[in-house]
């Protein structure tokens, strides 16, 4: 990446979580905001559940999502660094998007020192008081083992199992339970302690921007509702929403 070049960051679009006539508006959304990055940004971190699931076997992976491949493998191509943090709900990242398409996957949370700034990165599930049994579950699915007994499963009855499974999951959160407050104790300042000045989560579907002085702690939105991304440019950490304003 370019020294001084801009970062982005995005999370939560939640590909294939409704039928496809109905994602499509907000799948094009994505793919046109995706398609300006070239000339204006040199990396791109996905901190999460772009596609509402993921898995890779052997010699399948999900088809519906090929149209948004196809346009990560066009930013690798233009030269833009391209980063994948897994989410709660696309957890299982393979070799096929390292090895195919040339993302860098994490499988925990990601530091980056860029413009003068120094930030940590991670989707956000589990970092909040009272996750225990999510975290104890999340240690079992993500395990090799669950991972072996998953590809026993045939493609063509795996994925629509896990699509409505997430679906389940997705509709039971409480959206009420959003607490700025709280994020910013818990999340963003036990990370300002250990010297980072920057603080990025996606995961709650909510936008956030606070800052301290010059820490700052984003939580990204969503591609669902609020079509919004983090943007770190000329040292300066902030969030926005495509398409842009217009200009008055």
């Amino acid at each position: 990446m370019p020294s001084g070049a801009a970062v982005h960051f995005l999370s939560d679009a939640h590909l294939g979580a409704e039928p496809d006539a109905a994602e499509l508006p907000r799948r094009r959304r994505l793919h046109a905001y995706l398609r300006s990055l070239p000339g204006r940004a040199g990396a791109l971190y996905i901190v999460g559940d772009l596609f509402d699931f993921w898995f890779e076997y052997g010699t399948a992976i999900p088809r519906r999502h090929f149209e948004t491949l196809a346009v990560l493998r066009d930013l690798r191509a233009a030269g833009i660094e391209l980063h994948y943090l897994n989410g709660n709900h696309d957890f299982w990242l393979g070799p096929f998007l390292s090895r195919e398409l040339g993302i860098v996957t994490h499988h925990e949370a990601v530091t980056l020192e860029a413009q003068g700034r120094r930030l940590w990165i991670h989707h956000g599930d589990g970092l909040v008081g009272g996750d225990l049994g999510y975290r104890m579950l999340k240690a079992v699915i993500r395990s090799p083992a669950s991972i072996a007994a998953y590809r026993l499963l045939h493609p063509d009855l795996g994925i629509p199992l896990a699509a409505t499974v997430s679906r389940w999951s997705r509709g039971s959160r409480d959206r009420r339970a959003f607490d700025p407050d709280r994020l910013w104790r818990e999340i963003a300042l036990p990370r300002f302690a250990e010297g980072f000045d920057g603080v990025l989560v996606g995961h709650f579907h909510q936008v956030l921007e606070r800052s301290d002085d010059r820490r700052t702690f984003l939580v990204l939105g969503d591609w669902i509702e609020h079509f919004s991304y983090g943007c770190l440019e000329d040292g300066r950490l902030r969030l926005a929403c495509w398409p842009p304003a217009p200009e008055r």
